[in-house]
This record gives C-alpha cells, structure tokens and sequence, in this order.
C-alpha cells in the first residue's frame, strides 16, 4: 500500500515556474513507476509525465516537452515536476500516481495508487 501526497500548486503567471512534489509513504517507493497526470474542468484525466523506479525511462506529453521535467529521489520517497514557461492551458488540477512495476505506463488506468491532487492555476 502506498500513499501519496502531494504540493506545490498555486497561482503563477504565465511564463513563470512551479515545482510539484509527491511525497510517498512506504518502503517499496523506489520499486513504483511514478506519473504525473492533469485534470482541466470539464476534461478527462491526461498523462503529463511518468519515471520508471530507476529513473532511467522518462516519458513525456508532447504538450509538456521542453518546459517540464520529471525527476525522483528514492532516499526522500519523492518524485518532483518541475513546471517551466507555463501557459494557461496548464492550468488543472494536477495527480501523482504509482504503479508497482517495472515498467512505465502513459495510461491512467495502469496505475494503482492516486494522490488527492493539487491544483496549478496559470493565469494570461
């Protein structure tokens, strides 16, 4: 069982930066694929980013490319998103998830654990 938490959101102007963080509780964290997902008002959950437990497979939305970054520290049980260059259309609440698996997934559906989401707001 894994819980996940996480912070970082807030109101930024756009052109500016946040970072998010994703505590997680547990000790298998650095054996969880990690993601990050997004949800706008009035839209489906969509995939943002995702690390594998090792770090060495990165994927991200072509949306997202170039401005933000995943990462992860296992000795701190966390996985970060650094945001850049944000645009409105950035704006959504934003969910990590962990999946305990090998591989890394884009899909929602694939992983098994949610945090309660923290909302990134980029105003024009």
């Amino acid at each position: 069982q894994v819980q996940l938490v996480e912070s970082g959101g807030g109101l930024v102007q756009a052109g500016g930066s946040l970072r998010l963080s994703c505590a997680a509780s547990g000790r298998s964290f650095s054996t969880y694929a990690m993601g990050w997902f997004r949800q706008a008002p009035g839209k489906e959950r969509e995939f943002v980013a995702a690390i594998s437990w090792t770090g060495g497979n990165i994927y991200y939305a072509d949306s997202v490319k170039g401005r933000f970054t995943i990462s992860r520290d296992n000795t701190k049980n966390t996985v970060y998103l650094q945001m850049n260059s944000l645009k409105p259309e950035d704006t959504a609440v934003y969910y990590c998830a962990a999946d305990p698996t090998i591989r890394v997934f884009t899909t929602a559906g694939e992983y098994d654990y949610w945090g309660q989401g923290t909302q990134v707001t980029v105003s024009s």
